[in-house]
């Protein structure tokens, strides 16, 4: 019976809150809003939302963001599983890439700024030797007029987030043996991946790269810490307008998000149109004959795209550690002239609240998320078939629809009933967000236990129960943490969830580190973010130690 709950609380955390926002979304966006006197429907929000100065180049630079993270980002991607799948080298940069996946959006941006600014780590080790800079240039590059920046931060941290979902396909297609076969026919090793695998490849991580477009569309924190400000994109200037004393602005918010909804469903459009075209071309190419033997350059340059992309983040992490505990550092200085821990100690006392905030709603949501998941699959376990590909795109709803878009309306329904900036409103909100990941972590390894376990542990008298707690859970002890870990990971590292639905009263790190991103003390903000990174790495240690303590005597004894 208890099983049964499983499946409808996960459609109802997956659907509820996400109608509900967008219907209170949807609404003041037409001027309906009974608080606020709005009693008749209209189209005065979206009057006032285009009489915005700049609003369309705003729309402009985060449908382009959308587009280009998920082009190059999957691209890098596809060429290297392409070019280095099944190597001893393929391995050791998916064991380097891997880490970053935990690392949440706005600890990644501030290392990346850390890194390119014109006072940056980059500037730092090339001047004045090379640049003859005594002083940092006078060159934009944080918010950078294009968002390249934003963009190029962006896709620094999907990339690992696609590398895993592609890795996860890849045994659906046997790839050793396509390989041999493809090579068989004289296919050099990318075109042959191109060709032959990405084709069964790609349907099964589509929804996935339609989460990157979504998010990248709509991306706040890290738009805010690297984006440009004039104009900024789109949902920067919706939360901006959502936290206006000003409650009217809200009719303009709202109608605003609708754009932003309208933003992220044009992108994923045209997406499909890029999709529709680059079948042709690949059919085009196949039916030509031509085999591409000659792709060496595009192999290292694949390696070299990874090898950056990744060494960026590392680099900018070492540069956030390093000004946590700087003391006088002067540029154009490689490194601080002395370190000590004044600025710990400063912080410290203001570090505590969101610290504890952060770990609380963390704890709680993953471990209701990791509960929830595990009934769902203990009922399909039961009634022995998985869910089909409507309720695999349910999982995705939250990550598909833009956080702002619906956001706004949940907000708006925690105010009227009163429990907004609450902790279990919180938890809810970041709930949300944390089951999609939750589950889909834990289906391939549920999946994958081998059931004459439990046949064994049955025929020696064991009943259901006593399977699930003695036998299973036990044996699934390593994923399981893993699971959680991940979960964990994805609450820390919540910005617009927390900003809204805390209305400010109620703070985590990532939420402070956000703020303090407009100010200059890179001190201050280097403690922050490298709290970002240390907790999801804390989770992930955890996760590693726990299970081999466990079955350090054992080690067959887990999956």
């Amino acid at each position: 019976m208890l099983t049964r709950l499983g499946p409808m609380l996960a459609i109802g955390l997956l659907t509820a809150p996400v109608a509900f926002g967008l219907a209170g979304t949807v609404l003041p966006a037409f001027g309906y809003l009974p608080a606020l006197g709005g009693m008749e429907f209209g189209l005065a929000p979206f009057a006032t939302l285009f009489a915005e100065p700049a609003i369309l180049m705003s729309a402009l630079m985060s449908l382009v963001t959308g587009l280009v993270t998920a082009a190059i980002s999957l691209t890098a991607v596809m060429l290297f599983t392409a070019a280095w799948g099944g190597t001893r080298l393929f391995a050791r940069i998916q064991h380097l890439i891997s880490p970053l996946l935990s690392l949440p959006h706005a600890a990644s941006a501030f290392a990346l700024a850390f890194l390119i600014a014109p006072s940056g780590m980059i500037a730092r080790l090339i001047s004045p030797e090379l640049t003859g800079w005594e002083r940092p240039p006078d060159l934009l590059i944080v918010h950078d007029p294009l968002g390249l920046s934003m963009m190029a931060g962006l896709i620094v941290k999907e990339i690992p987030f696609l590398l895993l979902v592609t890795l996860a396909a890849l045994p659906q297609v046997k790839p050793a043996r396509m390989r041999a076969l493809i090579a068989s026919m004289g296919y050099g090793r990318i075109s042959g991946f191109v060709l032959g695998l990405w084709p069964s490849i790609y349907p099964q991580i589509r929804l996935p790269v339609f989460a990157v477009i979504a998010f990248a569309t709509s991306v706040v924190d890290v738009a805010a810490i690297l984006g440009p400000t004039t104009p900024a994109p789109l949902a920067v200037r919706l939360v901006n307008w959502m936290n206006d004393p000003d409650l009217s602005m809200r009719f303009l918010a709202s109608a605003g998000a609708v754009l932003q909804l309208g933003v992220t469903a044009a992108a994923i459009l045209i997406w499909i149109g890029f999709e529709k075209i680059g079948a042709r071309l690949r059919d085009r190419v196949a039916c030509a004959g031509r085999r591409l033997r000659r792709d060496s350059g595009l192999r290292w340059g694949a390696l070299a795209a990874m090898l950056v992309s990744a060494g960026a983040i590392f680099a900018g992490l070492l540069a956030l550690g390093l000004w946590s505990v700087a003391g006088l550092w002067q540029y154009p200085d490689l490194l601080p002239a002395r370190f000590d821990l004044r600025n710990w100690m400063r912080v410290l006392p203001s570090l505590v609240e969101p610290l504890a905030i952060t770990l609380f709603v963390a704890f709680i949501s993953t471990l209701v998320a990791v509960v929830i998941a595990i009934l769902c699959f203990v009922r399909e376990d039961e009634m022995g078939y998985p869910p089909g590909r409507g309720a695999l795109a349910l999982l995705y709803m939250p990550l598909l629809v833009p956080q702002v878009a619906f956001l706004f309306g949940l907000q708006l329904l925690f105010i009227l009933t009163g429990v907004q900036a609450t902790m279990a409103a919180l938890v809810f909100a970041h709930l949300v967000f944390v089951l999609p990941y939750a589950y889909l972590s834990l289906k391939d390894p549920w999946r994958a236990f081998d059931r004459r376990y439990d046949q064994i542990a049955a025929g020696l008298g064991k009943g259901p129960v006593e399977r699930f707690f003695q036998i299973r859970l036990p044996m699934l002890a390593r994923p399981l943490l893993a699971v959680a870990a991940i979960g964990f990971s994805v609450s820390v590292g919540l910005y617009l969830p927390t900003l809204l639905i805390g209305a400010g009263r109620l703070t985590t790190i990532t939420t402070e580190a956000v703020a303090l991103a407009s100010g200059g003390n890179r001190r201050v903000i280097g403690i922050y973010a490298f709290m970002q990174m240390v907790l999801p790495a804390a989770g992930f240690a955890v996760a590693t130690i726990v299970p081999a303590l466990i079955f350090r005597r054992y080690r067959d004894m887990h999956v």
